[in-house]
């Protein structure tokens, strides 16, 4: 397959890009002059310089502002509808304009499309949930349809917190190593996590399974409760967790983001994978932590 990708310098989308580069052709859509195996892409407006090549078989669409580089203004919730709603739709316009098209397009969505929902176990199948985040990854989703409509298989990639090394779990390993980690307000919000290994086989299993489309939850099936994520980190590095941080220490320190993005409860179960037969390496918190911080 020849695979399109976009955020390829991002934590995910590298790790991708390095799997899959071994098996397939990898074309990176960068927005600066590009190089070699890339391409230049423009999000305001939609348009891929292909430069004569031949369009991409599969399209990976990664790319987005990252929600928690910010509190979220007025001016920072524009900057993230627009990076996941508008440059989407605007990609995907373009993608149906392709002769050939691609055979399929995997969009990132994530979790937070439930909104706060406590202990309701949640799939694909769920409701969407309330608040700036549940309505902007219904958007982000809704966004695709021009790909859809254009005969392409669209899957929703629902992420939840990928574990590896980078992202989310790199900003807490300082505070947790120095023994200074603690639990995020009562501790019992649910947490949807999965090992970036098993992030990138779903995305496999994604490019070649027909019956993938839709709404496609990458979680692991075992979510953890923010108590019992703090405490299996801690085990893993031999550190005390007893600092828990008040709500509303939290929502001092990064307002609205606080209850929607730290404390707000998804578990998640992925559904449609597991009726896949897809098997997860990592399915328990313990190996997923192991697996992350073997991996730096």
């Amino acid at each position: 397959m020849r695979i399109a990708i976009t955020g390829a310098s991002g934590f995910v989308g590298s790790a991708l890009a390095a799997t899959l580069a071994g098996e397939h052709e990898v074309l990176r859509l960068v927005r600066h002059l590009p190089g070699s195996g890339q391409a230049r892409w423009e999000p305001a407006t939609g348009a891929i310089e292909l430069a004569g090549l031949a369009p991409p078989t599969a399209v990976v669409h990664l790319a987005a502002e990252n929600i928690a580089a910010g509190r979220w203004t007025r001016a920072r919730r524009e900057q993230l509808r627009t990076s996941r709603v508008t440059a989407t739709e605007r990609l995907t316009a373009t993608m149906a304009g392709w002769h050939p098209r691609p055979s399929v397009l995997i969009a990132a969505s994530g979790v937070g499309i439930h909104g706060d929902r406590g202990d309701e176990l949640l799939t694909e199948d769920s409701s969407v949930g309330q608040g700036f985040l549940a309505e902007l990854a219904r958007d982000w989703e809704q966004a695709t349809r021009p790909a859809a409509d254009a005969g392409i298989r669209v899957v929703n990639l629902r992420l939840g917190v990928v574990l590896g090394p980078g992202g989310a779990l790199h900003k807490m390993l300082l505070p947790f190593r120095l023994g200074l980690g603690g639990r995020l307000g009562h501790g019992r919000q649910w947490f949807s996590w999965i090992a970036l290994a098993d992030a990138l086989a779903a995305i496999r299993q994604c490019l070649v399974d027909q019956r993938l489309r839709g709404p496609v939850a990458a979680v692991a099936p075992h979510p953890v409760t923010n108590r019992e994520f703090t405490r299996a980190l801690a085990r893993a590095l031999h550190r005390p967790a007893l600092l828990p941080v008040p709500a509303f220490v939290l929502r001092l320190l990064i307002g609205r983001m606080a209850d929607e993005a730290l404390l707000a409860s998804q578990r998640v179960l992925p559904r449609r994978l597991l009726d896949t037969g897809f098997r997860f390496a990592h399915e328990r918190i313990d190996s997923g932590l192991a697996a992350a911080l073997a991996a730096r």
